[in-house]
Formats: structure tokens, C-alpha cells, sequence
């Protein structure tokens, strides 16, 4: 599913496209990816508001509305936000005062759109662990101290660390040159401080270059993600590694298929 870099990518492109914006319409093709609250009254209570601020936490877009409500979005594994959109393609359509288009798609109706009184009081939120990019490099030291849980899995897990996910997790690991099924209390203290680093750079060089589109995630505006041609073990099973030339390798750790090289991470 898209991770940071990709919901980082579309909270930007909302920011420039519909702040300030007045929802003027709301048709739903498809109620399955209203959560909440009913489909009239999810309509009732997003005509005439005009989208204040756009706001990310780990992998959920929250829209804050004139109202005061907010419409939360996840995108999840299959969903796509489009603008300008057709105003016919679309699970659930926004029209707004410019006469343009909000597009939410999802192929496979995984996504869920909320419209609630407060975006905090989400269980979802509240079970959130810190970003990367909201803590330093001694407290991830201190968070990784005597946990005995593989690393991979770990830094995967929205509430001990948020926003990371299976590529970027890989990714990260590669290129801190560490084995992804160890146990994090076996890092030294040096491995801890260059994997936080390795997470944050990569992180952001993949906002960078708009995210990866390596299954449905696109920009708003449709194009794919730029960070593919630069991923270095996540899909590469089989090619020979980047550095080594030591064919990358497929494991299951956690449930999720993890690539690396078994020569050069330890």
C-alpha cells in the first residue's frame, strides 16, 4: 500500500489544488468505501464546506473543513485520488466551486473515507508510534533497546514507528547494510544510528521524486511515482545486487516478502 513518501506526494498536490476550494457536490458511485457516517448524511455534511488544511498522519489524508469536521481518507492498498478528475470515473466524486473534480477510485474498494467530528479521537491515530521524521537518532536508539523482535517487521509496525512500510523498509535496510530478519537487540548502538539515518534519507529522496508506483499508487494527477528507478533490492529478486552482484534474494518475514542481499547485510 502507499506508504509516506506516496501520501506525503498527495497531501502536497492537494495542498496547491483544492485549499481553499468549496465542495459544491458529493456523488457516491460506490457506498462500500463510506465508513462513516451514512452515505446522506456523509453527503449533507460535506456540501458548501470549504476545504481548510490538508494534513498527513503516518498513511491517512485528513481534509479539515470549514465546518469544523474532517474528511479522512485511506487510501490503503488500492486507492487513487485524481485532479482534475473525469467526474464520472470514481468510487465517491467531489465537485467543487471551480467546477472541477476529486476522483477517489479503488479497483478493489479496500480504501475508506470518514467524515468525522475529530481526526484525533480515530483509534487509528491514537495507536500511531512517532514518524521518523519526529523523533532523533538517540530516542530510535533508545526505542530499539532490548527488543528482541527481527528488525524488518519491526520498523513495519505503524505503532512502534509510523508511515514505514514494506519497500521503504527494505530499501532502508540495504542500504544501512543490515540483515532484515535480525533481532533488533542485536544491533550495536552504531547500526541503530545509521539505520534511523538510512530510513529518513530514504524517506526523503522518495517524496523527492514523487513515491514509487509499484502497483495501483499514482499522483494526483495520474502520473506514476519517479522512485522506482532508484529502489535497490525492493522487486529485485534475482538481479544481481547493486553493489555485490550477488543475485537479491526473497524471504516471508512477518507475513510480507522482504528482498535483500545476502552478502552484503549481515
Amino acid at each position: 500500500m502507499p506508504e509516506l513518501p506516496e501520501v506525503e506526494t498527495i497531501k502536497r498536490e492537494l495542498e496547491q489544488s483544492i485549499v481553499g476550494k468549496k465542495i459544491i457536490d458529493v456523488m457516491i458511485n460506490n457506498p462500500k468505501v463510506i465508513r462513516e457516517p451514512k452515505p446522506a448524511e456523509f453527503i449533507r455534511g460535506l456540501k458548501n464546506n470549504l476545504v481548510k488544511r490538508i494534513l498527513r498522519k503516518g498513511k491517512l489524508l485528513i481534509l479539515e473543513l470549514s465546518s469544523g469536521q474532517a474528511l479522512c481518507i485511506h487510501l490503503k492498498m488500492t486507492g487513487q485520488l485524481i485532479y482534475p478528475g473525469s467526474g464520472v470515473e470514481g468510487r465517491v466524486i467531489f465537485k467543487f466551486s471551480d467546477g472541477k473534480f476529486l476522483d477517489f477510485r479503488d479497483q478493489r474498494l479496500f480504501a475508506d473515507l470518514r467524515l468525522i467530528d475529530d481526526w484525533r479521537d480515530l483509534k487509528f491515530i491514537q495507536g500511531l508510534g512517532p514518524e521518523p521524521f519526529e523523533i532523533g537518532a538517540e530516542q530510535f536508539k533508545e526505542m530499539l533497546k532490548n527488543k528482541k523482535t527481527k528488525i524488518k517487521p519491526l520498523i513495519m509496525d505503524q505503532t512502534f514507528i509510523s508511515g514505514v512500510g514494506n519497500l521503504y523498509a527494505a530499501e532502508a535496510l540495504f542500504r544501512a547494510r543490515i540483515n532484515p530478519a535480525r533481532p533488533a537487540s542485536s544491533l550495536s548502538d552504531k547500526e541503530k544510528l545509521l539505520l534511523f539515518k538510512e530510513i529518513k534519507d530514504t524517506l526523503q529522496e522518495a517524496i523527492k521524486y514523487k513515491g514509487s508506483s509499484v502497483d495501483q499508487y499514482v499522483q494526483l494527477t495520474g502520473k506514476r511515482g519517479g522512485y522506482v528507478k532508484f529502489h535497490k533490492v525492493y522487486d529485485r529478486v534475482g538481479k544481481p545486487c547493486l553493489v555485490c552482484k550477488t543475485p537479491i534474494k526473497r524471504i516471508a518475514l512477518g507475513g510480507r516478502g522482504t528482498y535483500f542481499c545476502t552478502k552484503c547485510q549481515r
